[in-house]
């Protein structure tokens, strides 16, 4: 009976072990795309007014509208900031050297921080009476304190420190996926450091640039605590993830919150599918090594 069953599965094209998808399958649509369709549906009932009657009200605000351009702003250079610092620093750690591991630890080490903590650091270091702005008053650099906390640029740091080991884990990975061979046979061809890389390294490693760039933006697009710890939530760093809180846990307007939440996953989306559309035009073949 079982052999039968498996041939008649086979000859409707479906293998055994395709069946082992089915947890994975269910636990995606009970965690993932029920709570998505749930919360589009819930935006479709404001408290009064039609379907769409949320989403003008969110887009005639200016206070509402604007976190949009307040998120963008924060997501995109900390992602690109991210991104380019991972690139050099891997490079350099792709090899075989003593120390490399000691290296790699250390700088992954913000993982195992969180958000509050690396946000508790900033407020000491950076603050008005940090160690930072100790250091600047008594060289007499300035005669009084850098405001580097509590505004736009405390955010950026907080998404820089956080998110920079995720980045850099991810670009190491693709880069120790390129043959190192091929540098070498374009080295005994003539080509320059810079030329092997801007001819060899980068081309192959673009498209694993894009899928970072993807993942540290939407890492950084949904920043709440270190808007709310070392930003100015209710003004400059009042980003669309506070916007969506606001409306829940303070309006108690769950259908405005889920209003929200759907342009932030609309918002990602227009970012993530611009970028994947710049990717497939890159080079997308085989980069040989452990990463082909």
């Amino acid at each position: 009976m079982t052999t039968g069953l498996r041939h008649r599965l086979a000859e409707r094209g479906v293998d055994r072990v395709l069946l082992l998808l089915v947890p994975a399958v269910l636990t995606l649509v009970l965690l993932f795309l029920y709570p998505m369709l749930y919360g589009v549906g819930l935006s479709l009932q404001p408290r009064t007014g039609g379907l769409l009657d949320n989403y003008r009200a969110f887009f005639a605000d200016p206070y509402q509208s604007g976190t949009i351009g307040k998120t963008m702003r924060l997501a995109l250079p900390a992602a690109l900031i991210n991104v380019g610092a991972s690139v050099p620093i891997a490079y350099r750690l792709r090899g075989r050297f003593r120390g490399r591991r000691l290296l790699t630890a250390i700088l992954v080490l913000p993982v195992t921080l969180g958000t509050v903590l690396v946000a508790d650091g900033l407020l000491r270091y950076l603050g008005p009476k940090g160690w930072f702005n100790r250091v600047l008053m008594a060289i007499g650099l300035v005669d009084e304190p850098v405001r580097l906390i509590y505004n736009y640029w405390g955010v950026l740091f907080s998404l820089v420190i956080t998110g920079f080991p995720f980045a850099f884990l991810l670009v190491l990975s693709y880069m120790s996926g390129i043959d190192p061979t091929l540098e070498r046979a374009a080295a005994t061809l003539g080509a320059g450091p810079w030329e092997r890389v801007r001819r060899i390294t980068l081309p192959l490693l673009a498209p694993g640039l894009a899928t970072t760039f993807v993942l540290a933006f939407v890492l950084a697009f949904s920043v709440f605590p270190s808007a709310n710890l070392v930003g100015e939530p209710a003004n400059e760093t009042r980003v669309m993830a506070i916007a969506a809180y606001d409306a829940a846990f303070e309006k108690y307007d769950y259908s405005m919150a889920s209003t929200v939440a759907v342009l932030m996953g609309v918002f990602e989306l227009v970012v993530i599918a611009l970028v994947l559309l710049w990717r497939g035009r890159l080079y997308t073949g085989s980069t040989g090594g452990k990463g082909a």
